[in-house]
């Protein structure tokens, strides 16, 4: 194939699907259920750059950008998708949950370890660290999502945080969801990269190597856990520190991620 900036696009986009559709034949996913999926995110993202760009936009337009009929993009703009918020929700406050019990002063020591918190509805219990932290969500749901993750345990009558993290249970749907909004926010990135002044570009990198041992795996691996463990302890604890008010409209959402990964090198062909 020759190499040109649509070709290389192709192949790009060829890498991404393969997990993906791994991912969707385990679960059960056909081939047209994922083709209704693209076409619908290429008629919402037509419209939404459209937005963002200040112009106008009809149905007619957003059917000659996407070569899709009228008809179907009529159709397509009806169907509704937002039915992953509510997992997201709990995900992301389950997070300031935790980052608050680490890094505000009424629930954790000076040196920054989460205190034991009484159950009952006192000051500084986690009642009231769940009503400070997670909004609306019941301190019931919120301690059964942290048992299920394994972050906290309940002993006399104390709530302790076990795991300065959340990861979800065993819940595979809640999973594939945070899979979902980790692996956009990561493509979008890329995206604004691709798109941007070098001034204005978002850090983006990564370390690797190809001819590790395997009997170094386990070392590096736990190694590399904790230290990036410790790394997003450290940038947690900074973006508490600057908060903005609850009612501050020009306030922003920022993220910052790690993962691991490793393939053996006869299967590169095939990730």
């Amino acid at each position: 194939m020759e190499n040109t900036p649509h070709n290389t696009l192709f192949r790009a986009i060829a890498q991404i699907l393969r997990p993906m559709v791994r991912i969707l034949l385990r679960n059960g996913i056909s081939c047209g259920s994922l083709e209704e999926l693209v076409r619908k995110a290429y008629v919402d993202e037509a419209f939404e750059q459209a937005r963002r760009n200040k112009t106008k936009v009809s149905i007619s337009s957003v059917s000659a950008e996407t070569g899709l009929s009228r008809k179907e993009v009529k159709r397509l703009t009806k169907l509704d998708e937002s039915e992953t918020e509510q997992t997201e929700q709990k995900f992301n406050r389950a997070i300031r949950v935790i980052s608050g019990w680490l890094n505000d002063d009424n629930f954790s020591y000076e040196e920054g370890n989460p205190k034991a918190l009484s159950l009952d509805s006192s000051e500084n219990s986690f009642a009231d660290l769940v009503k400070k932290y997670s909004g609306d969500i019941p301190t019931k749901a919120m301690l059964k999502l942290l048992e299920a993750s394994n972050s906290v345990e309940v002993k006399d009558g104390l709530v302790h945080l076990v795991r300065n993290a959340y990861v979800p249970g065993r819940d595979p749907e809640e999973i594939i969801r945070i899979l979902g909004k980790d692996t956009h926010e990561l493509i979008s990135s890329v995206d604004h990269n691709l798109t941007s002044d070098e001034t204005e570009r978002w850090f983006q990198r990564k370390v690797s190597n190809t001819q590790i041992r395997s009997d170094a795996l386990p070392a590096f691996k736990e190694y590399s856990r904790n230290r990036s463990q410790a790394l997003l302890e450290e940038l947690d604890a900074w973006l508490s520190q600057h908060e903005a008010d609850k009612d501050d409209k020009e306030s922003h959402y920022v993220s910052l991620g790690v993962y691991y990964y490793e393939q053996e090198n006869d299967e590169g062909s095939q990730s």
